[in-house]
């Protein structure tokens, strides 16, 4: 079975930038979706970016568009989430998620990593 392995997270300053990474355990990533979700303290999971099979496709929340970029490499069987200009609000678990549907449906995802922590301070 799929598995992904997220990294990159860390504690930062506001207006600074992350990128994270999630790696996969088998070639056959390259046949799912893949996303970026993300948990707040006391909030439910959101959903943040996802991109296509293919990675011609990608698609954002509103209170990350313009900032976040989500990008795959299949050689590296890695999807990636740069973060810039964070802020406060984007201080959360980001979880990276394989789907076979697309756009991502958050109920049905086949595959999540294990998260990993973003904290952005001031």
């Amino acid at each position: 079975q799929l598995q992904l392995t997220e990294s990159g997270g860390g504690l930062v300053q506001v207006g600074g930038s992350l990128r994270l990474s999630c790696v996969a355990s088998r070639r056959t990533f390259t046949n799912y979706a893949m996303g970026w979700f993300r948990q707040a303290p006391g909030k439910e999971r959101e959903f943040v970016a996802g991109i296509s099979w293919s990675g011609a496709s990608t698609y954002y929340s509103d209170s990350v568009k313009g900032r976040f970029m989500i990008s795959r490499d299949k050689a590296e069987k890695s999807v990636y989430l740069q973060m810039n200009s964070l802020n406060s609000e984007d201080t959360a678990v980001y979880y990276c998620a394989a789907d076979n549907n697309y756009p991502l449906e958050p109920d049905y995802i086949e595959v999540w990593g294990q998260g990993t922590l973003v904290t952005v301070s001031s």
